[in-house]
């Protein structure tokens, strides 16, 4: 039984720290055999706001989703197809980016569509951080995040006991104390609880899915 997981990585700067500590994940749920991954980083992408015209919810058709036509229209095939969704967020003003933010809001098609409704069900999902120091608010940034999974009915996994409870956290500053060190831009790599986490919540994503997904096919 293959288990598919997307990685959706909300940051604006392409291969920056949002975006290794989400592959960081994704390495571990790989490796946990049978589960193949993908990541979609969103810097580059175009990527328009829902508009809220209700063209989904009244004349949406197999394989058209949306009014607007940009970049969602190759990403909502992969987000139907994936057993699992892991997002990661740096964290900006104690929540997520507007990035990620516009990302969230146009699965209104595939949540209210006429066609493609309640899509996101029973889906398993993580949410992941990168701030640039401690007591910056990743945890406020996960709940932005989570919040909008429990209202789309999916299954939210955590990294467990010991870490973040809503979700894995890493701190890009040396200790998170805020030091910047202008050789090291990927500072979160350094940051051993953080990457801890990554790989306790990929884990758990795989565990939750293998087990609901196996019930599904029973």
């Amino acid at each position: 039984m293959e288990i598919k997981v997307l990685g959706v990585c909300g940051s604006p700067i392409k291969g920056g720290n949002t975006e290794v500590f989400l592959k960081e994940a994704l390495k571990v749920a790989q490796g946990l055999g049978n589960v193949s991954t993908e990541i979609i980083p969103l810097a580059g992408k175009r990527i328009e706001d829902c508009r809220h015209c209700n063209w989904c919810i009244s004349k949406q058709e197999k394989d058209k989703f949306c009014a607007a036509k940009d970049d969602m229209m190759e990403i909502y095939p992969k987000i139907l197809e994936a057993d699992a969704l892991l997002l990661a967020t740096p964290t900006y003003a104690t929540r997520l980016s507007g990035y990620l933010a516009i990302f969230l809001d146009r699965f209104r098609a595939i949540i209210l569509g006429k066609h493609y409704k309640r899509m996101l069900t029973n889906k398993v999902a993580g949410a992941l951080t990168v701030a640039w120091r401690r007591n910056t608010g990743p945890e406020t940034a996960l709940l932005s995040v989570v919040s909008t999974f429990l209202g789309w009915g999916m299954v939210v996994v955590t990294p467990g006991e010991g870490f973040c409870q809503f979700g894995a956290v890493g701190l890009s500053s040396d200790e998170g104390a805020g030091k910047f060190d202008p050789r090291d831009k990927l500072g979160v790599l350094k940051d051993e609880s953080g990457i801890k986490s990554a790989h306790a919540l990929a884990k758990r994503l795989v565990e939750v899915t293998r087990i609901l997904k196996a019930g599904r096919e029973a």
